[in-house]
């Protein structure tokens, strides 16, 4: 029996809806080119772990070159969020891009000459933390601009299933790459893979940049959005939640390479498939958000899914069947992208524009900032107690910290409802799961 008109009817909207945001020609190419870099990206990622590893064989020092490498984001990123709201987010990107392709590069370089020592590892890995600490902030702020307020959830959501497709894909042939002909080449592809993000920049038909009046110094405008996430509630709560898995749960990563090759004997491919796991769980967790089609339930979202990513990680640091851990960290993957993606959608929801980049900037070192004193930590912690018990204990207090944050929903609700509303009406275009049919509907109020 075929299937009915209505049934077709029914997909095809729901298709729509979550890849609403793709009819933006920006947003067009700004997909297909990260899209293409991002791969390149997750494979540098791949590599440097395993590079340090053999090199090195040294938990500590595997957690020392993340904290290097995320440190410069914690410090830098309340001046790359003020740079987001002072001068044009197009040509900023466009800068940060272009370093890193030259950063990848260079270490790809460095690598098939047999120059390579762990020296120039902390230096190159330190420097894309500051190029980060620019990029991060200054790419999530640029999203408006590309999409409008209407379909900016969709395309926050759709950008970290991009970001997660490429995190299936690029370990796969990072652990391939590795085991065949070295690391050198997966920096290398990266570098190269840049080209594909900046051509679609360039292309971009964009307003002509005005800038806004500025008054006071650049420190009293970066405490500016301080100050804005320490009088708000709902954003305070968000990402307090986001600085406490990022501290104890997220550094799960940088001990990946232990796990693959000690615990769970699968080498350089095994590590592959092990991250891409995370990959698929964390692609389906950003599709999740890009099939909502309004706020409703993403305050519930948030601490469920804390929840659920520190049980997931729990359970898998106890596992010692490799394809059984591979199972596991789909969860972990889920959880984490869901907890993450709501986050960003609610906060840049919440805030004005003439602040996105600062409050984004707070987002972003909550977010990858807290992630390298994490990364740290779990190195030091795994040398001493063991990789599993690390994770063990990383999963324990991110349960904890979403059980809290779900005990505070009910207050959360009602400040993240004023702020939403408010950023609506002052944008002119109100969102219509806010202010359907000119009455004023809580998003989240009610049945999550």
């Amino acid at each position: 029996m075929g299937s009915t008109p209505l049934a077709n009817n029914s997909i095809g909207q729901r298709w729509k809806t979550t890849f609403r945001a793709l009819k933006h020609r920006n947003f067009q190419l700004f997909f297909s080119g990260q899209l293409v870099s991002l791969i390149g990206t997750w494979m540098q990622v791949i590599a440097e772990s395993w590079l340090v590893y053999r090199l090195t064989g040294s938990a500590v020092l595997l957690g020392s070159i993340g904290f290097a490498s995320q440190i410069p984001v914690f410090l830098f990123a309340p001046l790359g969020g003020m740079a987001a709201d002072r001068v044009s987010r197009h040509k900023l990107v466009i800068a940060t891009q272009a370093s890193a392709m030259v950063l990848a590069t260079t270490y790809g370089t460095l690598i098939l000459t047999n120059r390579i020592t762990i020296r120039e590892i902390f230096v190159l890995a330190s420097l894309l933390g500051v190029v980060n600490a620019f990029d991060i902030p200054t790419r999530q702020a640029f999203m408006v601009e590309m999409v409008g307020r209407e379909d900016l959830m969709n395309a926050i959501a759709l950008n970290s299933s991009m970001f997660n497709g490429a995190r299936i894909v690029g370990p796969a042939i990072a652990g391939v790459l590795i085991a065949k002909i070295g690391e050198g080449w997966c920096f290398l592809a990266n570098g190269l893979s840049y080209v594909a993000v900046i051509t679609g920049l360039l292309l971009m038909t964009v307003p002509k940049f005005e800038r806004r009046p500025v008054s006071g110094t650049p420190t009293a405008h970066i405490i500016e959005g301080f100050q804005f996430v320490r009088k708000n509630m709902p954003i305070r709560d968000i990402l307090l939640l986001l600085g406490v898995i990022s501290l104890v749960a997220m550094p799960y990563a940088v001990l990946m390479p232990i796990f693959a090759d000690r615990i769970l004997h699968g080498g350089a491919r095994g590590l592959g498939i092990l991250m891409g796991a995370t990959g698929v769980g964390a692609l389906l967790g950003a599709l999740t958000v890009a099939a909502k089609s309004g706020l409703r339930g993403l305050g519930k979202f948030v601490g469920i899914a804390a929840v659920g990513f520190g049980v997931s990680l729990t359970v898998f640091s106890q596992s010692r069947s490799f394809w059984l851990s591979v199972v596991l960290l789909i969860p972990v993957g889920y959880g984490m992208m869901l907890e993450t993606t709501s986050s960003n959608t609610l906060i840049q929801s919440m805030v004005p524009d003439e602040l996105r980049g600062r409050v984004l900037a707070v987002y972003t070192m909550m977010f990858m900032g807290m992630a390298p004193l994490g990364s740290l930590f779990a190195g030091i912690i795994a040398h001493h107690i063991g990789a599993p018990w690390t994770l063990a204990i990383g999963g324990t207090v991110a349960v904890i910290a979403g059980s809290i944050f779900l005990t505070r929903l009910a207050e959360f609700r009602v400040g993240a409802r004023q702020l939403v509303i408010a950023q609506g009406l002052a944008g002119g275009n109100p969102p219509q799961e806010i202010i359907p049919d000119g009455a004023i509907t809580p998003p989240f109020s009610g049945e999550d």
